[in-house]
């Protein structure tokens, strides 16, 4: 028995590192396929829609069948009652809208790509009276990246459309760099809020390198191509020179903060701490305190809230590669079950 438990443990190895090949191989092709520039779509979601058919639901769960066909009754005077309204108008207004979307960022905030497809398309068909509530949740990253992610929020200002933004978790440095281009900020009472800061860290391996006897060579044109190196040798003035950039980005991302909220004191929030909501509240960094659910909830019984989201297709590559991993986590169970030592 015990050679056969053996066995069937050799076996289920060369199982999984077999299939572990053919599946870094199909994630592999997957992403060369992505690289080349798939397309995405452009999906909408009817929120005010989904809340009213959870609150019918719940009142027909919870009411008597007296008071839910009272309930029923109202609903249709309601409806009629504005639909007469609607024909009287003299002039066609539409009903306001409040576009919903969500940025979750990274580090390199590479999900701004989506984020300019769904700021595009709520610019390109927003009326007046329209406006955008973004919830952000991100501790920040690549000074490039997060600016390019508050330029595509600052093009809902431009466009004067009301911005709003919800932080429920966190918005930290880049995402605090994109949540002060809104005209209004909301956060949780235990969210995370600034960061308005700056900071680098960059190993050095010239030491263990040197050690044994290994040498490395870096060749630059201009004397600040490279300050600070991973394997050669830092010297003080690239240190000095590499300080002096990071206080230069300093100094322009407490000018853009305060580009969209002059009444800040940078001088006390612009010191790379950060803060929770009801903290920040009393220091301006935010205007209210509330979630995200609340604000929309409270927006759905005036407004119509649609949530706009910009996602990717997924390519054949993707199916094969999920059922790949499906199939193979089934394998590994089946033969660890089988596999099992007798007591």
């Amino acid at each position: 028995m015990e050679f056969l438990y053996e066995y069937g443990l050799f076996f289920a190895k060369a199982i999984t590192i077999v299939l572990s090949i053919i599946a870094v191989v199909i994630l592999v092709l997957a992403s060369a396929v992505k690289q080349k520039g798939e397309k995405g779509e452009l999906r909408l979601t009817n929120l005010s829609e989904e809340l009213q058919n959870l609150k019918h639901d719940l009142k027909e769960e919870l009411l008597s069948k007296k008071q839910f066909k009272a309930y029923e009754k109202q609903l249709k005077a309601d409806e009629k009652a504005k639909e007469k309204a609607e024909k009287e108008q003299t002039e066609d207004i539409l009903e306001p809208k409040v576009f919903v979307v969500d940025f979750k960022g990274s580090i390199d905030a590479a999900e701004v790509a989506s984020l300019r497809e769904e700021i595009s398309a709520i610019i390109a068909i927003a009326e007046k009276g329209d406006e955008v509530i973004v919830n952000v949740e991100s501790g920040g990253g690549m000074v490039h990246g997060y600016g390019l992610a508050s330029s595509q929020l600052d093009r809902l200002r431009q466009a004067d459309i009301p911005l709003t933004i919800c932080v429920d978790k966190v918005a930290a440095s880049g995402g605090y760099m994109m949540a002060c281009v809104a005209n209004k900020v909301y956060a949780a009472p235990f969210a995370i809020v600034g960061s308005i800061g700056v900071v680098a860290q960059i190993p050095n391996f010239h030491k263990l390198l040197k050690k044994h006897d290994i040498d490395y060579e870096q060749h630059t044109a201009g004397d600040f191509k490279r300050t600070l190196t991973l394997f050669g040798e830092n010297t003080d003035e690239g240190r000095e020179k590499f300080q002096k950039e990071l206080e230069e980005t300093h100094v322009l991302f407490k000018e853009f903060i305060a580009k969209y909220r002059p009444e800040l004191d940078l001088e006390k929030v612009a010191t790379g701490e950060h803060w929770y909501g009801q903290q920040a509240i009393e220091l301006g960094l935010v205007d209210e305190i509330s979630t995200s659910d609340d604000v929309i909830m409270k927006l759905a019984k005036e407004k119509t809230v649609i949530k706009v989201r910009y996602q990717l297709k997924k390519k054949f590559a993707d199916k094969i590669a999920h059922a790949a991993s499906l199939s193979f986590n089934g394998i590994f169970n089946k033969l660890a079950e089988k596999n099992q030592p007798l007591g």
